[in-house]
């Protein structure tokens, strides 16, 4: 530690004598550039002005951005009323770690556009069967105990797709962020609960009023009433200033722009439970929230290709809703043999672990696929399996709407080819239904 911090004072001193002998950078400069000036190249004005100072600014040579998807598109039929700001996915196949920036975490239900919320004016009300209702200001919830927690997002519209060229066209609807916030068991407890309170009603301040309605056991247990995300305030397209954060729910019980919580003694049917969530299939019904084990390969993933035979190595993400991941596994032969990945970083629950196995390619054809098992012992599955649970052909299985058969999770394979170009492994079929499509 001693000789750390002495050479951080001696690298601090010459950086101040540096300083007294060299100008500051053209671009904080206060003063006007000379008539005629030659203007700076693009890359001096990206890493040296006073923006980027203020704000910072990704490397010129760094393009990856989300990749907008479905109907809410402009250039797409219209399915909602004024559906201005499009869907987009997380570009998986780019990104390192498990964290995801927040400027490429995906972003769903924008048909009513993004409100521009003033903080100072915002507040979220707790009211229903409580014994003292109340009205927070963001400046009250500040004052609140906090947390800091890692977990995924996850729209139920994720699912293996044969006609995806990319691991973000199958699983792109996700996203691990670090989120900032108030338990919302601390408000309920601030409000006191009657007796007959068993859900909360979640409700946002978008002109589609999206509302969702939870059990009053999750909601004591660890969701969180959320004001920051990976280090900053939640963006406008995740909930600016206040959504709330249900973990190993699908995402659409994420409440964004959260204003009011209800307690209540019974689940409402808001707009989303009864126009997409609710069917004569038992499988469907209220039990069944946390998603399960789930687990792809990013690297190498669709569209990619590997350079040479060799060694390389099979990294992707793991997770599940229902805790932290127990083990992770990789086949290079079509699930007919498997090997236990390692994990890098920490294993936490319900958000994303990352994967690798180094893996010696002969140069002839694989197909390569992973699965997760879970702390309660559940594996994900294959698409095989998962059929044969739903009593469905693989015909019925893509032709259904994800929301209407539960957590698509089963494995997804890709196929490299003796040339290294890397495919979707998945066969083919004729129908692919898809709810945001």
């Amino acid at each position: 530690m001693g000789k750390t911090q002495t050479s951080r004072r001696r690298f601090l001193k010459k950086s101040a004598v540096a300083a007294g002998l060299v100008a500051a950078p053209p671009s904080l400069a206060l003063a006007a550039e000379p008539a005629g000036a030659a203007e700076p190249t693009r890359s001096v004005l990206d890493n040296n002005s006073l923006e980027s100072v203020l704000y910072g600014r990704r490397s010129r040579f760094v393009t990856t951005t989300r990749e907008v998807e479905g109907r809410s598109h402009y250039d797409t039929p219209r399915i909602r009323p004024e559906p201005y700001r499009p869907s987009a996915r997380t570009p998986l196949a780019e990104l390192t770690g498990t964290i995801t920036p927040t400027s490429l975490h995906f972003t769903t239900q924008h048909y009513y556009g993004i409100p521009d919320i003033n903080p100072g004016e915002h507040t979220l009300l707790v009211e229903g069967l409580v014994e003292r209702p109340l009205v927070f200001t963001m400046a009250e919830l500040r004052r609140l105990p906090f947390v800091s927690r890692i977990h995924f997002l996850e729209c139920v519209g994720n699912r293996p797709n044969p006609r995806a060229a990319t691991v973000t066209g199958t699983h792109g609807r996700m996203g691990c962020s670090e989120w900032i916030g108030v338990p919302l068991s601390v408000l309920l407890n601030e409000v006191g609960l009657k007796n007959g309170a068993s859900w909360v009603i979640a409700e946002a301040a978008d002109r589609g009023k999206h509302t969702k309605s939870l059990p009053l056991a999750k909601a004591l247990d660890d969701v969180l009433v959320a004001y920051g995300q990976n280090g900053e305030p939640v963006r406008p397209d995740h909930g600016y200033p206040l959504r709330l954060l249900v973990p190993g729910f699908e995402g659409i019980y994420n409440v964004k722009w959260l204003k009011r919580i209800k307690v209540v003694d019974q689940p409402y049917l808001s707009f989303q439970e009864h126009s997409r969530f609710l069917t004569p299939n038992p499988k469907t019904q209220r039990d069944a929230y946390d998603f399960g084990p789930n687990s792809v390969i990013t690297q190498p993933s669709g569209s990619q290709e590997l350079q040479g035979r060799g060694l390389h190595v099979i990294s992707g993400l793991a997770w599940s809703g229902a805790g932290k991941v127990s083990r992770v596994e990789v086949s290079t032969d079509g699930g007919d043999t498997w090997q236990e990945a390692e994990v890098s970083g920490p294993v936490l629950p319900k958000a994303h672990t990352r994967f690798h196995l180094p893996w010696r390619w002969n140069g002839e054809e694989a197909v390569l696929q992973s699965r997760c098992l879970d702390e309660r012992g559940q594996l994900q599955p294959s698409e095989e399996e998962y059929a044969r649970y739903w009593g469905l052909t693989r015909g019925q299985l893509y032709g259904t709407i994800q929301s209407q058969l539960g957590y698509c999770n089963w494995i997804q394979p890709w196929k490299v080819s003796a040339d290294g170009k890397v495919t979707n492994g998945l066969a083919p079929t004729d129908v692919v239904v898809d709810v945001h499509g």
